[in-house]
């Protein structure tokens, strides 16, 4: 396979992903699941991700459609479109699997996927991260990494926008 056939090798519908999570799961690979925007992919993002990655054997991430992003950050969100992300994401070596979902919480992929582990940044806290009763009512754990100061995509924009006006 060539590298970018790898790369769309990883972003998979939900059946195709459960496929692979059986297989994962029956060679005793802990996944370990974690979602986002993923819009503009900094460095933050990059270290988190390794962390995350770090806790598991597989590494699946799910990425808010560009609908769900618009609803949760307003219509001038996602500046990079889902294909764009989820290549982006799909193409650093330590992820195992990419998928899209519409819905604002990626809960029905939680449950559909039965991860091992879910985790999420040091913005959110246990008691907040959708999933985690789920996750954890199935023998799962729930992982709040820290969050790295001074990376936001959010922050990036703002800063284009001044640089512009």
């Amino acid at each position: 396979m060539t590298p970018l056939e790898l790369v769309y090798d990883k972003i998979l519908p939900l059946a195709d992903l459960s496929r692979r999570r059986c297989g994962w799961r029956t060679v005793s690979q802990r996944t370990v699941f974690t979602n986002g925007v993923f819009d503009l992919v900094h460095p933050g993002h990059l270290t988190y991700l390794a962390q995350a990655a770090g806790l598991g054997h597989r590494l699946i991430i799910g990425v808010n459609s560009d609908a769900s992003v618009r609803r949760l950050k307003g219509d001038t969100r996602p500046v990079m479109s889902l294909e764009a992300r989820m290549q982006l994401l799909a193409s650093f070596f330590f992820v195992d699997g990419v998928i899209a979902f519409e819905e604002d919480t990626p809960i029905e992929l939680i449950k559909h996927l039965r991860p091992d582990v879910l985790v999420k940044g040091g913005d959110y806290t246990e008691e907040t991260i959708v999933g985690a009763s789920e996750v954890r009512s199935w023998g799962g754990t729930v992982e709040v990494l820290p969050y790295l100061e001074g990376h936001s995509s959010t922050r990036i924009l703002s800063t284009i926008r001044e640089e512009v006006a």
